[in-house]
């Protein structure tokens, strides 16, 4: 969290435009030499075989000329170049004036506009680059960089550039783009799809975007596996008008029924026309939340001896309904704490006018405000583990670590919510500091006890997960 290692943390590299065309430079440099081909053949040959070198060579050696012809490359011709030809009538257009053509190894030849238009077409029309092959009917022999450099215009040459690189990271099952807007930065993590009922490959772009490189999903899943996610949210999604009840924004109170609208992230609410105090999470009293309150995060089974199937049916929802509201409640408090960002800032002035502390000193808002929202999203995710998670021993102990995380986490937004008071900052700033730091330690001993959990198969699925 935070920068902190992690049990089973991936390893991967962040990768810039510019180091993806040095690794295709270097990879075509290798087929080159070793097949003895042209640069633009060589080019031509990984990115019919998706760039997969060893498979590449040993589908040459065994047969060369053949796998030259189905890859479109025609070795024995000459290289394409802009010839001015006298008498030719270009097919396409019909035009018979002295004018510049090309034709590739195949001899296929058509004038320069003509086949100009043509590239454009396909790669600023239908976005092709690596596979656009000769304007003739039935000729699979593929046009390569150097002769698009040719014929076309800088901008579409920049897009054909462009679209190469973009289907080096997609051919390569290592190789992510970061989905964050308008990045070109691409991540290269070696795990195995295979794997991903047991790794959770959490990544970090260059640009800041964190992102899961196993499932593609903005954001932080730890500690729920890539398969979990997959069903939980598909569960959600299916069950979308339950959803969209059990996360209104609005709750009766329980004593006077007065409708009450969550404004922060905090769960103490207090009703404002009989100021009874209450849990927003299970509508509890909230004075029976003490230090070891939060059995609330806990579903318990009810003893039902009746077995019919609406009896059954009834059960599974009420357990389904108690993690979605638990999820749902920390993705709005999500949602509510950002706003505090603004918020916070204004306090930080505050604190700056009515004490001796400078800017760096009141900085322990802001980190609090940022820890609270990382800790809430792994919160979060462990509800929708824990729907999945069979109750046996492990199960008890995830979920000991999880109201541990949930009742330190409560006290750090309680704290945020406080309004300044002259008197009391210094006191408020070594609580908020002691907490914050609580709190990333409880997350961490969460994450990493689950983690490791998932390379010890201690979890005990409902049913199976591999994707």
């Amino acid at each position: 969290m935070g920068g902190e290692e992690l049990y089973g943390q991936v390893e991967y590299r962040v990768l810039s435009l510019e180091q993806i065309e040095e690794e295709q430079r270097r990879n075509i440099a290798y087929v080159e030499d070793m097949l003895k081909l042209k640069p633009e053949s060589a080019a031509v040959l990984l990115r019919y075989f998706a760039w997969k070198k060893e498979k590449l060579v040993e589908t040459y050696m065994e047969d060369a000329e053949g796998t030259l012809a189905r890859a479109g490359i025609h070795e024995g011709g000459a290289q394409p170049r802009l010839k001015r030809v006298r008498g030719f009538t270009c097919e396409v257009c019909y035009n018979d004036e002295t004018q510049e053509t090309l034709a590739l190894s195949c001899d296929h030849r058509y004038c320069k506009d003509c086949y100009s238009q043509y590239l454009t077409s396909k790669i600023m029309g239908e976005s092709e680059s690596r596979r656009i092959e000769c304007m003739a009917k039935d000729c699979n022999v593929i046009v390569d960089e150097r002769t698009v450099e040719l014929v076309v215009e800088p901008n579409v040459l920049q897009r054909y550039r462009t679209l190469l690189n973009r289907t080096y990271v997609d051919d390569n099952p290592r190789m992510r783009w970061c989905p964050a807007p308008n990045c070109e930065y691409a991540i290269h993590c070696a795990v195995a799809m295979r794997s991903l009922d047991v790794i959770v490959p959490t990544v970090q772009c260059a640009c800041g975007h964190v992102f899961c490189f196993g499932c593609s999903l903005d954001g932080d899943h730890r500690p729920c596996c890539c398969p979990i996610v997959k069903r939980w949210l598909q569960k959600c999604k299916d069950d979308s008008e339950t959803s969209n009840w059990i996360s209104a924004n609005t709750k009766e109170c329980t004593k006077c029924h007065s409708t009450i609208e969550k404004n922060g992230g905090c769960n103490h609410m207090t009703c404002k026309k009989c100021k009874w105090e209450f849990c927003w999470v299970c509508m509890g009293p909230w004075s029976e939340h003490g230090t070891a309150w939060y059995n609330c995060s806990r579903y318990e089974e009810k003893a039902d001896t009746s077995k019919d199937a609406q009896s059954k049916s009834r059960a599974q929802l009420e357990r389904y309904l108690h993690y979605y509201n638990r999820f749902a409640n920390h993705e709005q408090s999500i949602k509510l704490e950002a706003d505090l960002y603004a918020r916070t800032e204004k306090k930080m002035d505050e604190l700056q006018e009515q004490s001796t502390l400078s800017w760096i000193e009141v900085q322990f808002l802001a980190k609090a405000v940022e820890t609270l929202g990382r800790v809430r999203t792994v919160l979060k995710w462990t509800y929708a583990m824990a729907f999945y998670l069979e109750k046996n021993n492990q199960t008890q102990m995830f979920e000991d670590n999880q109201n541990d995380l949930e009742q330190a986490v409560e006290s750090l937004s309680e704290l945020l919510e406080r309004p300044l008071e002259e008197d009391k900052i210094a006191e408020l700033r070594q609580q908020t500091t002691d907490k914050t730091v609580y709190v990333a330690k409880r997350c961490k001993i969460l994450l990493d006890d689950t983690l490791r959990g998932y390379e010890e198969d201690r979890w005990i699925w409902q049913e199976p997960i591999r994707l």
